[in-house]
């Protein structure tokens, strides 16, 4: 662990050594995210583009298992660097780690049984069912991989090491972005090589995160001797955890919601709503980049009682969040079409839809990172319901009434422009939420 940084670096320097690793691994990310989506649209068949669109909620559903690891262990563990605990530290990772595989078995038993009524609540049709159960199939077999990668990415990031977790994260993306090419299109295997490039992608930094956690200097430990199912252990993983799960499960959710009413439309529209989709998440994980990145160094000065650090680390943050919202924003509003092309050039109606979908989706990301910034900053903290009452505004609360509405009035105009609203009212709240708390530290 670097104690300098965390006490001694100027804040700039020392948010931009623990979150440029975790930006730069979340670039590769986007990368990954949008490849899958680029290289199945090299088939010409927009049916297996939809069908990617339809199963990402699937994959975000296993990621939410994870983090319940990756941040609400993570998260523990900052704070246990601020306090110094280093024995309680290896339990908590040894804990994460176990506990996590077991997670992963029981999602891929679950999957597999109930893999009909799965496929029907996510939205498919007759052209898309079954190129969408070939991606869930292989999908429900590496749960275990992908909830694993995505846990220990977060823990190790959270002891400062923000280069290993971007290292593990880059060499899982990578695979994946060399095998997408050969599996899908040199081999014919379409969605089902989409499918096997991810899984063995997030083997590949499974991998290395173990390598790393058994033979590198770390404070962390997977060794079965340090394990314990102690009460506030579980306790405290859970209690962030479980927030931050639910966040990523209603974003799941609320991706399924928004497949279904499309779905009444056409296709068309849910292929254009999946390229939008990826589009906006370059946004999304360069904020998560900036707001993960920042969290350890929030959660260790709040430990310490260093308030004054820890309230300019969040300013700092919220300032970049703001600058990175912004860009994204202007850059997709001017070359919306362009962005579209690069996935399909065929038909003009996906290209006109993606291209409103996409204007729509980003105009609230300007201020969207403060949210971010903020959900990470009650994480750190510890203040799991402050955390859980903004994950539940942004993708339930005002969201799914948001939709129904806008639907019901405004058909495929109220679909599209429901997520922005919800993207506003949320960040409202948690800038309400989080001067009441400053109050309270005042005092």
């Amino acid at each position: 662990m670097n104690k300098e940084l965390f006490e001694e670096y100027p804040i700039p320097k020392a948010i931009g050594k623990l979150a440029m690793p975790t930006i730069l691994g979340m670039l590769i990310n986007i990368i990954y995210n949008m490849a899958d989506t680029f290289f199945v649209a090299k088939t010409q068949d927009q049916n297996q583009v939809a069908a990617v669109t339809l199963c990402l909620p699937i994959f975000l559903l296993l990621m939410s298992f994870g983090n319940i690891f990756a941040i609400g262990g993570g998260a523990y563990v900052s704070r246990l660097l601020g306090e110094k605990n280093y024995e309680k530290i290896k339990n908590v990772t040894s804990f994460s780690f176990y506990f996590c595989i077991v997670t992963g078995i029981i999602c891929t038993l679950t999957l597999i049984l109930f893999i009909e009524p799965v496929l029907k609540f996510i939205g498919t049709s007759t052209n898309t069912y079954n190129f969408s159960k070939s991606y869930l199939i292989i999908l429900s077999l590496g749960a275990t991989f992908i909830c694993l990668q995505t846990a220990f990415g977060g823990i190790i990031r959270a002891e400062g090491a923000s280069k290993q977790a971007m290292i593990g994260m880059m060499i899982g993306t990578i695979l994946n972005i060399v095998l997408d090419p050969i599996m899908i299109l040199n081999m014919n295997m379409g969605i089902t090589g989409a499918a096997l490039a991810t899984i063995i992608g997030n083997i590949a930094s499974c991998v290395y995160y173990i390598y790393y956690l058994l033979f590198k200097k770390t404070c962390l430990s997977i060794n079965i001797k340090y394990f314990s199912l102690q009460t506030n252990i579980i306790k405290n993983i859970l209690i962030i955890g479980i927030p931050v799960s639910l966040n990523t499960i209603l974003i799941s959710a609320a991706n399924i919601i928004l497949n279904n009413f499309a779905a009444h439309y056409s296709d068309t529209v849910v292929t254009a709503l999946g390229i939008s989709g990826r589009v906006s998440t370059i946004a999304i994980m360069l904020l998560l980049g900036l707001s993960q990145g920042s969290q350890p160094f929030i959660g260790y000065n709040f430990a310490a009682k260093n308030y004054t650090r820890m309230n300019k680390a969040i300013k700092f943050s919220m300032a970049c969040a703001i600058i990175i919202g912004t860009t994204s924003f202007l850059t997709t509003f001017i070359f919306a079409e362009q962005i579209v092309k690069i996935f399909l050039k065929e038909p003009p109606q996906v290209i006109e839809y993606g291209k409103y979908f996409i204007k729509a989706t980003m105009s609230a990301y300007t201020i969207l990172g403060v949210q971010f910034i903020l959900m990470s900053t009650f994480q750190a903290m510890g203040k799991g319901g402050s955390a859980l009452i903004v994950s539940l505004c942004r993708q339930g609360f005002a969201f799914v009434p948001a939709i129904i509405i806008g639907n019901m009035l405004f058909e495929l105009n109220g679909i599209v422009w429901a997520q922005p609203f919800a993207d506003i009212i949320s960040v409202f709240i948690a800038s309400i939420m989080y001067i009441i708390i400053q109050k309270n530290l005042k005092k």
